[in-house]
């Protein structure tokens, strides 16, 4: 096999840690836990403090609009950790106290009433759910980020509702297959020509649109919402900009997420659509001493040298193990960060994997499986190399795809891999 595969820069670091460092992780999602975690295990014996604006302990997100909507599992079963775990840790932890502000000459962030004192801040507020201008004050109208948005949401499902999701990227899928499954009346609304058609091109998305038309639910594409109508305060209907109306008694609002950096504007980071970062998630900006991860993350990825943020649960894993390193690194001894975006959707009993970062002129080929059987899996060619792969039902033979993408194999290497087995 061909390989062209780039070695990771050494770059960044300009403050060097003590043991006796303190630490703030401002976050305690998914990215901030183990990012403490990570700290700890690397053997910083300092003071850790770690912000979370939900009062909740940190829990694991992809169930929310799957296994917690449908009731399958609670909060409980999604947590990531418990407050005993924490103790042995040794870190303070403090939920529902969101941080507000940002003071780099003074090295503090400002919870509430207090200044929290840092000399290392790691930035991992992710992203918030974008909302749908004028349904603010509209009762039956929900978001899916939060357990307590999911609370809200399955108080109102039940097997007569009438929903309407707005939105048909992976939020919006999984919430329609969950509403389906309680046994909701679903319709998805998608401005694109495909449901997830902004990662998988507009062929491989209209294979994803036919997994809810084959389960039932009503899919329409290339129409917008003109409004959410209301009465006496509650959702009655959604009217389409084609004319249609159609009857709501809930609308999920699936039409993306935003970067929490609110609170840092103003802070002297440089902020474009996230914290923007160097190679080694070290915000510009920030001195050598502030780091992010996850959702409100930009940075430039050196696997493909492209600038990207990226919005997925490995993401932010990953992320978390290389800043708990270079925090903790000399002086010039920080590492880039290189990472092949991975993600996975469960949609009506099916599990769709995505890897890499196929362009829109990224052409994919079905190199193993079916798309008549739903299960098959599609290699994405840019020019004469693997730019992605996706894939329905079919595990394994993703991973080999996972693989190539990681070897920076060629086309022909791709080609080669999913070649049939002679007898």
């Amino acid at each position: 096999m061909t390989l062209n595969r780039p070695e990771p820069p050494i770059l960044g670091g300009t403050v060097s840690l003590s043991e006796q460092s303190s630490i703030v992780v401002v976050g305690a999602s998914l990215g901030g836990l183990r990012c403490v975690e990570a700290l700890r295990r690397l053997g910083h014996s300092g003071p850790l403090t770690l912000v979370g604006a939900e009062s909740h302990l940190p829990y694991d997100r992809p169930p929310l609009s799957k296994e917690v909507l449908t009731g399958e599992k609670t909060l409980d079963e999604i947590a990531l950790t418990d407050s005993e775990k924490l103790d042995d840790l040794d870190v303070d932890v403090r939920l529902g106290q969101a941080a507000t502000s940002l003071d780099l000459a003074a090295s503090t962030v400002k919870i509430a009433s207090e200044n929290l004192s840092w000399d290392a801040l790691v930035i991992a507020t992710g992203s918030h759910a974008r909302r749908l201008a004028g349904t603010q004050n509209i009762s039956g109208v929900h978001v899916i980020r939060t357990n307590d948005d999911v609370a809200a949401l399955k108080d109102e499902l039940g097997a007569t509702t009438n929903v309407v999701v707005i939105g048909g990227g992976f939020i919006g899928a999984e919430a329609a297959a969950s509403a389906r499954s309680l046994g909701c009346s679903v319709t998805v609304i998608e401005a694109a020509p495909a449901p997830m058609s902004r990662g998988l091109g507009n062929e491989m998305g209209t294979v994803c649109g036919m997994l809810h038309t084959d389960n039932g639910t009503d899919l329409r594409v290339d129409v917008g919402v003109e409004e959410v109508v209301a009465e006496g305060g509650q959702v009655s209907s959604v009217r389409l900009s084609d004319g249609t109306s159609l009857d709501a008694d809930v609308v999920i609002v699936g039409i993306g997420s935003v970067p929490t950096t609110d609170w840092l504007a103003g802070s002297g980071l440089s902020l474009d659509d996230g914290v923007v970062c160097d190679e080694t998630l070290a915000a510009l900006g920030g001195d050598g001493r502030v780091f992010a991860i996850g959702d409100v993350c930009r940075w430039p990825n050196a696997w493909n040298g492209e600038t990207m943020r990226v919005e997925h649960w490995t993401n932010a894993v990953e992320q978390s193990f290389t800043v708990a390193k270079n925090v903790l690194a000399a002086v010039g001894e920080a590492m880039a960060h290189s990472s092949v975006p991975f993600v996975w959707s469960d949609q009506y009993g099916h599990r769709i994997q995505i890897a890499g970062r196929p362009g829109p002129d990224d052409r994919p080929y079905v190199v193993a499986g079916s798309v008549d059987d739903r299960s098959f899996v599609a290699a994405y060619r840019r020019g004469d190399s693997l730019s992605g792969v996706m894939a329905i039902d079919m595990i394994k033979p993703f991973v080999t795809g996972r693989r190539l993408l990681m070897q920076h194999a060629t086309w022909s290497d791709t080609l080669a891999a999913y070649a049939p087995t002679p007898a």
